[in-house]
This record gives structure tokens, sequence and C-alpha cells, in this order.
């Protein structure tokens, strides 16, 4: 993974600050360690914020990843992947906010490689690390799959291999590996959350499975609990519903996880026996479900098709809905297509009543979502759009969705790199 004859990116002109998201949603105290002497850090008085954006181009069945910097999330043209860093397949990008450092893996191979921000505004590469002495082949899914502790620690959740790889950023080196053989299910592939949780010092990271062949999802919701004290990790199930990959934590403490948009697509689709899409409660404190709780989220949102539960404002979160009324959901369609229509509206649901309301003023996008924080605690979230081609990064905190920026591509990851 070497950067293309063009990889060197100039420094832009235009300034807004962004946050990760999911640290500003969690409990966690110290969500932007401290980073590393190594780590080019810039004196915020003199050097303006800078973001990387990774996006994936699919042309003629095969895909091109691009790192690209911007300074900027109001831009009224696509960004420009003229200047990026080219990364065969599909690559991700991840890190500790606001330190210096991105961290960038393919779906090519196992490798991690680290670019450090220079004082011009410029990505070098830093080192690189192997996951394939622990049995990994490559690196997909998404962005979160990466949990930064400390500039000396970090882990990735890999499915295909059932364990969680424990290693550290600023000397490159796997130091552990935590085996996760529940994760193994017959006949079916491990997928993990969009939007893992944080809370004290414990990672929480729901899982879903869905049947290595055909259309479906099993019913099996769970969740991988790690103590970043002393790397020991459970794996706690639950059998009531699932492709639970959501969660978000309550002002009661209580992490709530729900189906996934596509596991609300597939039954809508295929009924039957497919698990009801449903809302259940995890305790971190015992590290167990909540037996006494489930509730059908539909039953939440009128009896609409309901899935995803995304982090929202204080004591609420976000569902997705999807609207009939602009989408028809003709017999033999695929879940995937359901997932990704332009039709998934957004409800903010109480943590605390368990009422949910429909945001009047954001619009109908697709189902799959990745939410950023930006400026001025605004939030922007993304919608793949022109048949997968195109992202959008809308404007989700002032409840009108406008587009603020775009890429070519689908763009899974974005990161504050100063």
């Amino acid at each position: 993974m070497r950067p293309s004859p063009r990889s060197r990116v100039p420094s832009l002109l235009v300034t807004l600050l962004a946050t990760c998201f999911l640290a500003a949603c969690s409990d966690d105290t110290d969500p932007n360690p401290t980073p590393d002497a190594g780590t080019q850090v810039p004196d915020a008085g003199e050097q303006k914020p800078m973001y990387a954006v990774i996006t994936q181009v699919n042309t003629s069945g095969e895909s091109q990843s691009y790192v690209q910097l911007t300074d900027t999330v109001e831009l009224t043209e696509p960004l420009s992947l003229e200047d990026a860093i080219e990364v065969p397949g599909r690559a991700l990008g991840s890190g500790i906010p606001k330190s210096g450092s991105l961290y960038v893996s393919s779906s090519e191979g196992a490798q991690v490689t680290r670019y450090n921000l220079t004082a011009g505004g410029e990505l070098e590469e830093a080192g690189r690390v192997s996951f394939e002495g622990r049995g990994v082949a490559s690196i997909g899914e998404y962005q979160n799959q990466f949990q930064f502790v400390s500039a000396t620690k970090a882990y990735y959740f890999d499915g295909r291999t059932a364990q969680a790889i424990v290693w550290n950023p600023t000397e490159m080196t796997v130091t552990n590996a935590i085996s996760l053989p529940q994760l193994t299910v017959a006949g079916a592939i491990t997928t993990f959350a969009t939007h893992p949780v944080r809370v004290g010092n414990l990672v929480i990271m729901p899982v879903g499975w869905r049947p290595s062949a055909g259309v479906g999802i099993t019913k099996q919701a769970g969740v991988v609990v790690v103590d970043t004290t002393n790397d020991s990790a459970v794996v706690e199930t639950d059998t009531r519903c699932g492709y639970v990959r959501d969660g978000v934590v309550g002002p009661d403490g209580m992490v709530y996880l729900a189906t996934e948009v596509y596991g609300a697509a597939v039954f809508r689709v295929a009924g039957g026996e497919t698990p009801v899409p449903c809302l259940l409660r995890f305790d971190p404190t015992t590290k167990k479900f909540d037996a006494s709780f489930q509730r059908d989220l539909s039953a939440l949102t009128a009896g609409a098709t309901t899935g995803s539960l995304l982090p929202g404002p204080q004591g609420s979160a976000y569902l997705r809905v999807l609207d009939e009324t602009v989408y028809t959901v003709a017999p033999g369609t695929h879940p995937r297509v359901v997932a990704s229509a332009q039709a998934w509206t957004w409800w903010q649901l109480n943590l605390s009543t368990l009422v949910a309301t429909k945001v009047a003023g954001l619009p109908a996008s697709t189902g799959s979502t990745f939410i950023h924080e930006v400026a001025g605690g605004r939030s922007l979230f993304t919608e793949f759009t022109n048949s997968s081609t195109t992202t959008n990064f809308r404007e989700l905190s002032n409840g009108q969705g406008q587009v603020r920026f775009s890429t070519q591509g689908l763009a899974f990851s974005f990161v504050q790199v100063r």
C-alpha cells in the first residue's frame, strides 16, 4: 500500500472543526487520548484543522480507494481526488481524532499503514504493521472495527478469525490477540457495529450474523465486551431477535441495541421465520442482556418498517423508518436494494420514555448511515446515492439535512487528523 506519485496533499485554506461523534455520545472519560511524542501535533493557534476522507470507487468490478485531505466540509464542488493517496481495494481510515496520525488499511491485505500529518499539511508514511501473523488475510467492513484506547493501545475486531487483535499504534507492533470463539456460528457470517459503544474502560461491540448463502438473518444478537484495563473479554448472546448491530448508551446507563436497517429490510421482504426487528437492553455492569426488556421496533413507529439505532442528542437516539409512500417494495426485491433506497426517514427516540417522533425537517435518505461530529456541536451523516457512486455528507444537527459536501464513490471513513 504505497502512495501514488501524486500522494502529497497541499494544505487547504478554510477552517472547520470535527470530533469523533462516538466520543461525544459515550461515557468514555478520555475519548481523545494524548498522542505520543513522535506524532506531528500542530499548535491550535497556528494551524488549521484537517480531515481525511477515505472513499472507495468501483470500476469494472474492481475497487480502488482514495485518501484525500480537506480542511472544510463546506464545499460547493465534489471533493477532488486528484492528489489523493491511492489504495487498492476497500480502504479504511482510522485513528485518534486530532492526533496528527491516520491509519490506513485495505481489503487487499492484512497491513495497516500509519501516516503522519506534516506541518505543511501533507500525509507522510511513518510505519507499517501486519496482522497476517494472527491469521488475518484482509481487513474490511467498517472504520470503527478499529478502537483506539490510547496512543500505544488499540484493538482491531476481526469476525473472520473470531478475535480482537491488540496492537500498538506508536510502535506499530502487534502485542496480543483475544480469542473470541463464540463469534463463530456455523453457516453464518459475523458482522460488527458501525457505531460501537464506549462505557468507562469497556469497549462494547455489537455483533450481527447473517447466513453465508442466500438472503436472511440469523436469530441471534450479541455483544463483545472488552475490558481495556486487562484485555479480558466476554461475548454475550441473546436469541430473541437478530442482526442487532447498533447501540447507544441511555440516560439510565444501560446500552440500548437494535436491529440494523438491513435486518429490517430482510423482515419486510421475506417475513416468515425472519426475526422481528427489535430493541434490546444490555447492562454494562453485569455484562448481561436484560431478559425483561424487548420492544418491537415497528411498534415505536406506528407499524412502519424500522431499523438501526444511531446516536442522537443527549438522552435520545435516531431510528430509521421506511417511507413506503415514496418507495414501493416490489415482490422479490433484494433486501440490499430496499436498505439502499432513498426512502428511510429519521425518527428521534426518547430513551427515557421510549416515545419516537418523526424529525419533520430531515429528508428521507439511504438506510446505510455513518455519523460524524463537526464544528460547534454540529454533526453530519453520510448518504450513498447515484447508484452508490457518490457519497453526500448531509447536515444532521440542524434537522434540515442540507448537503455540505460530496465525494465520488462510497466514503466509509472520515477522520479528523488535526
